[in-house]
C-alpha cells in the first residue's frame, strides 16, 4: 500500500484524533471497516469501501479488520491474508506493518477481538455480513448508526462532532479530491464538442480521475436532463441548444470527497434565455459564499440563496410579488426545491448515515415546509467545516404540472412568460467551500463559473 510510504504523518493525526475522542467518551469503541458484496457469485465483488467512521480513525481502507479505541489508544484487530491470497492480489502488508503506519498501540488476529467487547459503543456497519459480526461480537442488538441510543448513541455524538470541522491531514485530502475534480471537469468541458452521447462526457471526466488513482465519490451526473437532480443516466444524444449539467467529484484513495457541478452548453455557447437563468443561479451561489464565515447560521445561506433566485425571477417576469413574500410562501422551490448545499469530507453527503445528527444543530428538526424540507444542513458555521455551495433552477414536470402547486401559485407565476425558458431544464453551479477564521475559501476555484469562461473552455 502506498500509503504505509508516508506512515509518519498519518500515524500523528491519527493519534490526535482518538486522543481527542477520548476527552469526548470514558468507554471503549470498536469500530469495523466492512466488508465486500458480491455483485452475483462470491468472487465477482463490488469495489470494497471502508466505513467512514472507521476511516477517519485508522486512516487506511482496511476490509475486514476492527480497530479498538480506549483512552486515546487504539488495538487493530485484523488477519493476515492466507498464503493463497499471494497468487491472485500479490503480497499485502503485515499485520506489524499495519499497525505501525498508523499507529497502533497494538495488533492481534481477529479471534481475539471478543476480549476487548465489554462495555464496548460501536456505530452499525451497512454491509450484513460485518453487522452480524458486530452483534454476534458485543452479545447485543446494535441499532442502526441514525437511530443509535445509549454508548452507542454517546459515540455517534462524539464522532460527529470530531468530524464537523477538519484538521490539516483531513484538509490535505480534500484539496486533492478537489484539484483532480477541477480538472475532470475540464476535460468534460472539452471532450463536450465532439462528443455525441452524455456517456462521453461522462468518460472523458472519469478518465482523470482514474487516472489519478482515485474513484468517484458517487455516482456522478452528466446529463442533459438536468432537471432530474439524481440522474444516473448517460444514454441520450447531446443535441444543439441543450445544456449538459455535470455533478462529478473524486474521492481519494483514503476516503476523502469533493462534489463540484457545472452547467454548459453542449455547442460552447448559451442562449439568452440559459444566459439569463445562468446569471441567476450565479449570483445566487457568489451572494452566499461572501456571505460564509463562523457563526452564520447555513438556514440563512440558504434563505439568501432563495432570495436572490426569486429577485431574478421577478426581474425576468416569471414571478411576480415581493421577494420576502415570495421565499415565505416557497415560491422558489418551483424552481429551486433542494437546500443549497451540505457538508463535505469522508462522505460526499458527510456523516448522513447518522441521519440529521450532523447535519442539524441539536434540538432542531427538519421543516415541512415545501422550500425547507429538503435542507440537509442547519446549524452555525465553523471554522474547518467544508460545505457546497449549490444553489440551481430547474423546471421539474413533477413540480411544476402538480395541480395542487398551479393552484397555490397561480397568482405568483407567470406562465406564459415561464415557457419562453423551455430550453432551460436545469442549471447548478456547485463549490465546495471551508468556513475559514476570517471567512471562506473556495477549494474548486480553479474551475471558473462565470459564463463566458464557461464557453470559452467548451469552445
Amino acid at each position: 500500500m502506498e500509503i504505509l510510504q508516508h506512515h509518519s504523518t498519518l500515524a500523528t493525526t491519527l493519534r490526535e484524533r482518538r486522543q481527542r475522542l477520548a476527552k469526548m467518551i470514558d468507554f471503549p469503541a470498536i469500530l469495523w471497516s466492512g466488508q465486500r458484496s458480491s455483485r452475483n457469485f462470491p468472487a465477482n465483488v463490488y469495489p470494497f469501501r471502508a466505513s467512514s467512521h472507521f476511516l477517519y480513525f485508522a486512516g487506511i481502507p482496511l476490509e475486514n479488520v476492527a480497530i479498538f479505541l480506549h483512552g486515546g489508544k487504539l488495538e487493530l484487530f485484523m488477519d493476515e491474508a492466507p498464503s493463497s491470497h499471494a497468487l491472485w492480489h500479490g503480497e499485502m502488508p503485515k499485520r506489524e506493518e499495519i499497525a505501525q503506519a498508523i499507529g497502533a498501540d497494538g495488533a492481534f488476529p481477529l479471534s481475539e477481538l471478543p476480549s476487548r467487547s465489554t462495555g464496548a459503543a460501536t456505530i452499525a456497519v451497512q454491509d450484513v455480513t460485518t453487522y452480524q459480526q458486530q452483534t454476534q461480537i458485543l452479545n447485543r442488538s446494535v441499532a442502526p448508526a441514525d437511530g443509535a441510543e445509549e454508548i452507542d448513541g454517546e459515540l455517534v455524538r462524539a464522532i460527529a462532532s470530531l468530524r464537523l470541522c477538519h484538521d490539516p491531514g483531513a484538509l490535505s485530502e480534500l484539496r486533492q479530491a478537489a484539484a483532480v475534480t477541477v480538472e475532470a471537469h475540464q476535460a468534460g468541458m472539452r471532450a463536450t464538442p465532439t462528443a455525441k452521447l452524455e456517456a462521453e462526457v461522462r468518460g472523458a471526466m472519469e478518465h482523470v480521475i482514474m487516472a489519478h488513482n482515485m474513484t468517484d465519490a458517487y455516482a456522478g451526473i452528466v446529463t442533459v436532463y438536468g432537471e432530474v437532480l439524481h440522474n444516473e443516466q448517460y444514454h441520450h444524444p447531446l443535441q444543439p441548444g441543450d445544456l449538459l449539467l455535470a455533478d462529478v467529484g473524486a474521492e481519494t484513495p483514503m476516503g476523502w470527497a469533493s462534489d463540484v457541478t457545472r452547467t454548459w452548453p453542449v455547442t460552447g455557447t448559451f442562449s439568452s434565455t440559459q444566459r439569463d437563468l445562468y446569471e441567476i443561479v450565479l449570483a445566487a451561489h457568489d451572494a452566499c459564499i461572501d456571505k460564509i464565515r463562523p457563526g452564520i447560521e447555513y438556514l440563512d445561506i440558504h434563505l439568501l440563496a432563495a432570495s436572490v433566485i426569486s429577485q431574478g425571477l421577478v426581474d425576468l417576469g416569471i414571478l411576480r410579488g415581493q421577494v420576502s413574500d415570495l421565499v415565505e410562501m416557497d415560491a422558489h422551490a418551483l424552481f429551486f426545491p433542494h437546500g443549497v448545499g451540505h457538508l463535505l469530507g469522508l462522505d460526499v453527503h458527510d456523516m448522513e448515515d447518522l441521519g440529521d445528527l450532523a447535519g442539524y444543530e441539536e434540538g432542531r428538526k427538519r421543516s415541512s415546509r415545501f422550500g425547507l424540507c429538503y435542507l440537509r444542513l442547519n446549524r452555525p458555521l465553523k471554522a474547518g467545516m467544508l460545505v457546497t455551495i449549490e444553489p440551481g433552477f430547474y423546471q421539474v414536470p413533477a413540480i411544476l404540472h402538480d395541480q395542487q402547486l398551479r393552484s397555490k401559485y397561480q397568482e405568483v407565476v407567470n406562465w406564459e412568460r415561464l415557457a419562453q425558458f423551455s430550453d432551460v431544464r436545469g442549471i447548478r453551479i456547485e463549490d465546495d467551500v471551508l468556513v475559514t477564521e476570517e471567512g471562506s475559501e473556495v477549494i474548486t476555484a480553479a474551475l471558473p463559473t462565470h459564463a463566458d469562461a464557461i464557453e470559452q473552455l467548451v469552445q
